[in-house]
């Protein structure tokens, strides 16, 4: 059967959270996915941890309790065995050696599409993202999906080929209603600082995402947020070999979807850190996203 979403679920070194981003997916969004975690290479016990996630949720119904998480259904007791299996909706997936951020969101997106889901969804395994609102971004983009073609703006810049991605599958005279939808920390004043976000995460964000801003057409309040989910249309545009290894993936497909005039759009989440220890080299990360500013503005 084919599901209508898919949930890729980058995992590495996520032993203490894993289960708990897995137990906050809605049943009602559960039910109607594939969620696939992929291992990248992890050094502790994330296979375990899924693997006792699996075990427990293995009889788990939830037909009837659309507006809980799984993990809020289980603690009810409220099993029936007429209703759906989550652990039948779940895969796991090892990468033997650490391949790399962008490996495992290319491999996400390539198993989304194999699946012939209508919308994939990134979900990070570290628990920092609300896994709480997929519904919510799923009717976002069912909705826009069910409205008119819009018009491309005239003001798209055709040649913008990031890593030589080709152009021959650009929206020509009428484009899709949406590309993707982002999770934005932003959108709600305060919400980065209330959710202990570092400092230098905020000023730094803040600074690249204003230069982002002057160099793409669409404005966007956080463009460094991995909480995204994509039309599948979209996605099979993609050369995905010739994407970023990196933490950078997300904003080269983004800066792939402004450049050849898709609509972009976000909504508001909340931002949860708690101490834990991010495997993303800030200053690596920041001479990336420049590279893709300079880039974007020598091809205007």
């Amino acid at each position: 059967m084919i599901p209508d979403y898919f949930i890729f679920v980058p995992a590495y070194n996520v032993a203490a959270t894993l289960a708990g981003v897995l137990g906050r997916i809605p049943p009602a969004v559960m039910e109607r996915s594939q969620v696939l975690v992929i291992d990248d290479g992890s050094k502790d016990d994330t296979r375990g941890a899924y693997e006792t996630f699996v075990a427990g949720e293995a009889g788990i119904a939830g037909s009837d309790c659309a507006g809980s998480s799984l993990a809020e259904y289980r603690a009810g007791n409220n099993r029936d065995a007429s209703g759906f299996a989550c652990a039948d909706h779940l895969q796991y997936m090892r990468f033997e050696r650490n391949l790399g951020y962008g490996a495992v969101v290319k491999r996400g997106i390539s198993e989304g599409l194999r699946s012939g889901a209508k919308y994939i969804a990134c979900l990070h395994g570290d628990g920092q993202y609300p896994a709480e609102q997929l519904g919510e971004f799923f009717a976002h983009l069912e909705t826009a999906g069910n409205q008119p073609e819009n018009t491309a703006p005239e003001n798209v810049a055709p040649e913008f080929a990031p890593r030589g991605q080709p152009e021959d599958h650009a929206p020509a005279g009428n484009s899709p209603a949406i590309a993707l939808v982002q999770g934005s920390r932003h959108l709600t004043p305060g919400s980065a600082k209330a959710g202990n976000m570092p400092l230098h995460k905020r000023i730094g964000g803040a600074f690249l995402t204003a230069l982002e801003n002057i160099a793409f057409r669409q404005k966007l309040t956080d463009r460094h947020s991995g909480f995204i989910v994509y039309n599948a249309e979209f996605l099979k545009t993609l050369d995905l070999a010739k994407l970023s290894p990196s933490f950078d993936i997300d904003l080269e497909i983004i800066s792939i979807a402004d450049a050849r005039g898709y609509r972009l759009a976000e909504l508001p989440i909340p931002t949860r850190y708690a101490g834990e220890k991010s495997n993303l080299n800030v200053v690596t990360y920041g001479l990336r996203v420049l590279r893709q500013i300079a880039r974007r503005i020598c091809m205007r």
